[in-house]
């Protein structure tokens, strides 16, 4: 998820008191296996998340949230990691029960032993989701909504990405900010003549599958080396916005940015665009946390004005 602020759980032995037991035994009863302990992992402000241990040895990864609050997260989730795995371009954690239980949402799935990035495993990230990024489809959008952090995401398909980027990335979030009072009618305006400028401002492109929430905290490096996608937000858009979210909050390295290079140039001009992009996340973040985010969404705004 979109989310920089992160919540550490407490380590405890053997079953945590806040999984409710009915799930583990469901998980148990409908996979066949023991599970001999349970340890929370740092997650997310959404999600509580716990590795479980089985009686064979071998880990896995618990997610559980509010059906209530998040109604279809997980189900969103699954839908993303199977569409990135289906692209056979890059790794993403295999999913084995998605399902609501009572008040609780859970998914759970494969676990990942990881290791910190080194240049090289930067370099397979930037080649691999560059081939991720030529699948393609015929319009901008998706079959479904998701999420974006804990907001939802709309993907209604659209045949131009500056329709798409206007109708469904922008405009919900600059309302959403106007109406609890974080943006003024100054930034109304000043988003109106962005959006009348928008498509002079780019080349239109294909349509490319996308993470659509690319930063650091939303992939692993299992120890093979080998980078893995987690949390996305997926759905077809314009290749530049995954590159942009990765310079984010400090970059992915310049490996990375070799190897994409080497791999699918982006069209010439793209660094001046990186900001025009981040105006996304920046206005979910101006959503879910305000504060400073509201001048950095201004300053990135005045550039293109």
């Amino acid at each position: 998820m979109l989310l920089i602020h992160l919540s550490n759980y407490a380590i405890r032995q053997n079953f945590d008191k806040m999984i409710n037991p009915e799930i583990i035994e469901l998980i148990q009863s409908r996979l066949s296996l023991t599970i001999t302990g349970t340890k929370p992992v740092s997650g997310g402000d959404i999600n509580a998340v716990y590795c479980l241990q089985t009686g064979t040895g071998g880990k896995l990864l618990l997610k559980l949230n509010s059906a209530r609050r998040f109604p279809n997260m997980f189900k969103y989730e699954q839908e993303g990691l199977l569409a990135i795995a289906n692209s056979n371009t890059i790794k993403a954690p295999s999913t084995i029960l998605q399902e609501e239980f009572g008040n609780d949402s859970f998914l759970l799935m494969e676990w990942i032993d990881s290791m910190r990035p080194t240049p090289a495993s930067l370099h397979n990230l930037g080649t691999q989701l560059a081939r991720m990024h030529q699948n393609s489809s015929s319009t901008f959008g998706w079959d479904t909504p998701n999420y974006i952090g804990s907001l939802p995401q709309s993907n209604n398909r659209h045949t131009t990405w500056a329709t798409f980027f206007i109708q469904e990335r922008l405009q919900p979030m600059v309302k959403l900010a106007f109406d609890n009072g974080r943006l003024t009618v100054k930034d109304l305006n000043n988003f109106e003549v962005l959006e009348n400028r928008l498509p002079q401002l780019f080349d239109e492109g294909t349509p490319s599958l996308l993470h659509g929430d690319l930063w650091s905290g939303n992939y692993l490096i299992d120890t093979d080396e080998q980078p893995c996608l987690i949390d996305p937000a997926i759905y077809y858009g314009h290749r530049e916005m995954d590159i942009a979210l990765t310079t984010l909050f400090g970059g992915f390295g310049p490996s990375f940015y070799e190897a994409y290079q080497q791999s699918f140039p982006l069209n010439k001009g793209w660094e001046q665009r990186m900001d025009l992009w981040n105006l996304y996340p920046l206005l979910v973040h101006v959503n879910l946390f305000g504060g400073g985010y509201m001048q950095q969404t201004r300053n990135n705004l005045s550039k293109y004005l």
